[in-house]
């Protein structure tokens, strides 16, 4: 770097990544070990805080100084010094084997300055960076004969086809699920009789809204339980109130739902293995009249960009992911993002919205009418398109009701986007023909389809 360069450079001022010191002194080691805790920068030494250039006495002494600074940072950082003249010029990299300490104490970058973390904020490092992972830490107040559900570790067994006879300990002590403490949280995600009870925001929430906002909620339903329970219950929501398309093929008819359950099934499984269960908040699947929104507390992992999605496999929860993989829920190998696009364009429709924050997750998936979605699936040789008009609805209204004796008039029109008036001249028809049955009160009571 010229002389030029470093004036440009210098006149940004004091930053995130730029720091200037008039000499070498102890302070630097923090410096240098902030700046590589946190995404690198560069220190000028030889510089007072307004920028003007003093320089350093003794270049090659004030040299081998910085280097013995940076080698005493545990674990030491390989910095480069570039003399400039009379100043030194020091870039620090974000260190690979974060995080970097300087006598017993750990340092960050925030802004212009350098701080101290506390136990809380190196907690939190340590749990962005990875070094810390929720799934892998012990359950203190689970207990192995009282809270463990053997019914499902059975399921567990037999999905991920490990023999039968084996000692229960043992099996999951080697799938590091339960150490000389106790067991691990991804063993209570999986197996606890109520996983409620030491996580109670382990659930997700599901909720249908009347037309494209949430000024009104037609239907809500919290689906708990361990991992495999959670994922069962919101996919089996999201088919009682997403819209089935009828399809004809010389024969039976088919039923398909409106948006491919690949998708959606993948949507489901990634936001369950890969959230924030530090963080308080719910994982919520949101169905409005145009589209399917599912949120997970927690952003992207460090280091991973939304473009990384579908390419790179990088789990926030390696134990809990690596034992979904078992049992063929998952794949280790980044693809899901990748079939969720597949299938969507399969079905004729646009690949999903994907958007993060530093909290949260988003995927949104658009839907289509159901005359829209029916012509795709037929155009996509899925089928030929079941005759449309009051014949059709009417098929849609047996299978809502199907689903769900107790949907509401309000609720069937939220599925197939039509009127609650149109819906009432639908179901008085079905009535008429003999097809339904209104049993107990309009308030109280529920739908009887008659075969």
């Amino acid at each position: 770097m010229t002389k030029s360069e470093l004036l440009d450079l210098m006149r940004l001022g004091e930053g995130l990544t730029l720091e200037f010191k008039r000499s070498v002194s102890a302070e630097l080691g923090r410096e240098i070990s902030a700046f590589a805790n946190a995404i690198g920068g560069r220190i000028v030494v030889g510089a007072d805080d307004h920028g003007n250039l003093l320089g350093v006495g003794n270049i090659n002494r004030a040299k081998s100084e910085i280097q013995s600074i940076a080698r005493n940072v545990d674990p030491p950082i390989a910095i480069e010094i570039e003399p400039i003249e009379n100043v030194l010029l020091v870039t620090v990299p974000s260190g690979p084997a974060k995080p970097h300490m300087v006598g017993g104490k750990f340092y960050m970058r925030e802004g212009a300055s350098t701080q101290q973390l506390n136990r809380e904020e190196i907690r939190e490092f340590f749990y962005k960076e990875g070094l810390i992972r929720f799934d892998e830490q012990v359950c203190r107040g689970f207990g192995l004969q009282k809270d463990f559900d053997n019914r499902k570790y059975a399921a567990f067994l037999r999905a991920s086809r490990i023999p039968k006879g084996l000692k229960r300990e043992d099996v999951l002590r080697n799938l590091h699920l339960l150490a000389d403490d106790g067991v691990r949280n991804a063993g209570v995600l999986l197996f606890a009789k109520d996983p409620a009870k030491f996580f109670l925001q382990a659930v997700v929430v599901c909720a249908v809204f009347q037309g494209k906002g949430k000024a009104k909620i037609i239907d809500k339903r919290t689906v708990g339980g361990t991992i495999v329970e959670c994922y069962t219950g919101t996919m089996a929501y999201l088919r009682e109130h997403l819209n089935t398309e009828y399809v004809i093929r010389g024969g039976p008819r088919k039923e398909i739902l409106e948006l491919p359950e690949e998708a959606l099934r993948e949507a489901i499984l990634n936001a369950l293995a890969h959230r924030d269960y530090r963080l308080t908040g719910a994982i919520q699947v949101h169905v409005f009249f145009d589209r399917v929104e599912i949120l997970n507390p927690g952003s992207l992992v460090s280091g991973l960009k939304i473009e990384d999605l579908g390419h790179v496999s990088r789990p926030r929860n390696p134990l809990l992911f690596g034992l979904m993989d078992r049992m063929e829920l998952v794949e280790n190998v980044g693809s899901g993002i990748k079939r969720i696009r597949d299938a969507m364009n399969e079905y004729g429709l646009r690949p999903p919205l994907i958007r993060t924050a530093e909290t949260w997750f988003s995927i949104t998936f658009r839907r289509k009418k159901s005359d829209e979605a029916i012509e795709s699936l037929s155009r996509k040789g899925i089928g030929e398109p079941a005759r449309r008009g009051s014949p059709i609805t009417r098929e849609c209204i047996l299978a809502a009701m199907s689903r769900n004796p107790r949907i509401t008039i309000a609720g069937v029109a939220a599925e197939l986007g039509i009127s609650g008036t149109a819906v009432k001249k639908h179901i008085h028809a079905l009535k008429e023909s003999g097809k339904i049955q209104r049993m107990g009160s309009d308030r109280e009571g529920l739908w009887k389809v008659i075969k």
